[in-house]
């Protein structure tokens, strides 16, 4: 397989930072990873498994080899109501969303529009509007470094938690998810409790929403709340919604009332990392090449020749004020490279 020199990466993630890799390569199949594991040079460099490249901050040039993960293919197989659909996980994910609900296979509805591949979503435990992929995952397929081998892991292995699995605790860097299958449903029950979807559904006169319907709302929200990567540089939410406990919670509420939270495992309180972030006055802030992004202050954009550094330098400064004002520590949902 060939192997690129000094490979431009900035089409390559969502934030457009101009960096290289030193070494690159596109994998298109599970033979490609065996092929490429074989070449001695990959045990001489430091890895990096790119899908596509919308959680991620590349603060400088990666001094290693990047490996594209570009394995397509969608396969379906009916279990009674249930329906077992297994994608690649080089496919984009938001196609893999469009494609489930034009085929009514339901679950994922919720989750249209995040950016990203198939292979990013168990990792990261991907979720959006009271869904995450713990809820319809099924199984998924992992090339193990180490042996070569292709590995199955199952609901439990992957031990999913808020943003969180497996792949991203014990077993980082020692796997590459290959495939994805997800269990979804002919007669699923839809999810509009979350956010705004059931005021945007009632505003358009929609009583009884299909799963359609619920894909075209959450779309309409995203795409009034998050930027567009193609014209603006940005990794979508750049935060993880803080989990706090109880105590915390109710020290907190008799200063900020109108504060949103929603209820979180082990009694534990959720808050809107976003409206922090606003409340301490940085929606729609400029600062030098970087800010936040005018309709919602989770999101962090680059306005044209920003620098990793720079996102990094003010993702630190948020995360400062939101800590002096609040006591409560914001933590980074994309990777900082």
């Amino acid at each position: 397989m060939p192997l690129l020199e000094n490979h431009s990466l900035q089409q390559l993630n969502t934030f457009g930072i101009d960096v290289n890799a030193k070494l690159f390569t596109n994998i298109s199949s599970e033979a490609d990873l065996t092929e490429i594991f074989s070449n001695p040079i990959v045990k001489e460099n430091k890895l990096l498994v790119l899908g596509g490249g919308s959680n991620m901050l590349f603060t400088k040039d990666y001094d290693g080899l990047v490996l594209k993960i570009s394995i397509k293919g969608i396969d379906v197989k009916e279990e009674g109501d249930d329906v077992l659909v297994t994608a690649g996980a080089g496919e984009v994910w938001d196609s893999l969303v469009k494609y489930c609900v034009a085929k009514g296979y339901a679950g994922i509805e919720n989750l249209t529009l995040i950016p990203g591949t198939v292979g990013a979503s168990p990792i990261q435990n991907i979720g959006a509007y009271g869904v995450e992929i713990k809820d319809v995952f099924d199984s998924c397929t992992a090339f193990e470094i180490a042996t070569g081998q292709i590995k199955t892991f199952s609901k439990a292995d992957c031990e999913f938690s808020y943003r969180e699995s497996v792949f991203k605790g014990k077993l980082k860097g020692q796997f590459i998810v290959t495939s994805v299958t997800y269990r979804l449903s002919r007669t699923g029950n839809l999810q509009t409790h979350y956010g705004a979807i059931n005021s945007e559904l009632e505003r358009r006169n929609i009583s009884e929403p299909t799963m359609a319907d619920v894909s075209e709302v959450v779309a309409a929200i995203r795409v009034s709340k998050l930027p567009d990567p193609s014209t603006i540089g940005n990794a979508g939410s750049f935060f993880k919604n803080p989990i706090i406990d109880k105590a915390v919670f109710d020290e907190l509420l008799p200063q900020f009332p109108d504060m949103p939270h929603y209820p979180a495992p082990d009694g534990r309180v959720k808050l809107a990392a976003g409206w922090l972030i606003e409340t301490c006055g940085f929606k729609g802030l400029v600062d030098g090449n970087t800010g936040t992004w005018k309709n919602q202050a989770l999101v962090l954009v680059n306005h044209g020749g920003a620098t990793g550094q720079e996102v990094y330098r003010f993702s630190e400064k948020i995360i400062n004020t939101v800590q002096q004002k609040f006591g409560v520590l914001l933590e980074r949902e994309v990777n900082i490279l």
